[in-house]
């Protein structure tokens, strides 16, 4: 079956099987890398991308129901001034962890300030509960989120 759908702002087509993953068709079909298989179970959110702007896991979302939707990965987000924003933060506040989950987090940084520039320390946790990190734990990860909240004043 044929899906077409935007792709980090480009319109792409890829022909696959309507029920495969859209973390299959991301990482399997186009070799787009960034978006990490975790549990594959919707549970740990190194998957997450932005689906028509909302945080999702990838590995949940069969590749029929992105069809003429906007999908945006890390590869995209890195492109953006507010995406470069969210990656500055996290090196500075020393966020980045093994790069499992890091691409995760950035989405949900990056969404968490999209729909709140200024978050409170809770709406931080919140937003980032359904990533799971293994190596360091949170608290590298909550500063970077005050750090683009700051440093992307007028961004957001």
């Amino acid at each position: 079956m044929k899906i077409e759908f935007y792709l980090n702002s480009e319109l792409v087509a890829v022909d696959v099987e309507p029920m495969q993953s859209l973390l299959h068709t991301l990482r399997g079909t186009m070799g787009r890398t960034a978006t990490k298989e975790g549990c594959g179970e919707g549970e740990c959110g190194a998957c997450s991308v932005l689906f028509n702007g909302r945080l999702v896991n990838a590995c949940m979302m069969p590749i029929s129901q992105v069809e003429g939707g906007d999908v945006m990965t890390l590869e995209g987000l890195r492109q953006t001034e507010k995406g470069l924003c969210v990656i500055n933060a996290l090196l500075e506040a020393k966020g980045v962890q093994c790069g499992f989950c890091t691409p995760g987090m950035v989405l949900a940084l990056y969404a968490l300030l999209d729909a709140d520039p200024n978050p409170s320390e809770h709406a931080i946790r919140t937003a980032i509960s359904g990533n799971l990190c293994r190596c360091t734990g949170y608290g590298m990860i909550v500063e970077a989120a005050k750090i683009a909240a700051q440093k992307g004043e007028g961004l957001w």
